[in-house]
């Protein structure tokens, strides 16, 4: 059975493991992870085959390793920018 992760939940998951975690660790710890993006969800294992580091020291480099190889689609709706107008 799969769970289904939101990215705002995402530390939490992360600070689960033990570090320092290799990514293909990671791949198969997390295997059963769906992440909910705004505009719907991917295997976390999809989005790991992505990071290009080999290893993670803490799960603040994995989150942010992870937010960076999230679609830009994924994290809000369309045409939201950080500043005002």
């Amino acid at each position: 059975m799969s769970r289904e992760v939101k990215l705002n939940e995402l530390t939490a998951l992360l600070e689960t493991a033990t570090y320092p975690l290799s990514v293909a660790t990671a791949r198969q710890e997390f295997e059963d992870v769906r992440l909910v993006y705004a505009d719907g969800t991917e295997p976390l294992a999809a989005v790991l085959d992505r990071v290009e580091d080999e290893q993670f020291d803490s799960p603040d480099e994995a989150q942010s390793s992870i937010y960076n190889s999230i679609p830009a689609e994924g994290v809000g709706e369309p045409g939201q920018s950080g500043g005002g107008g």
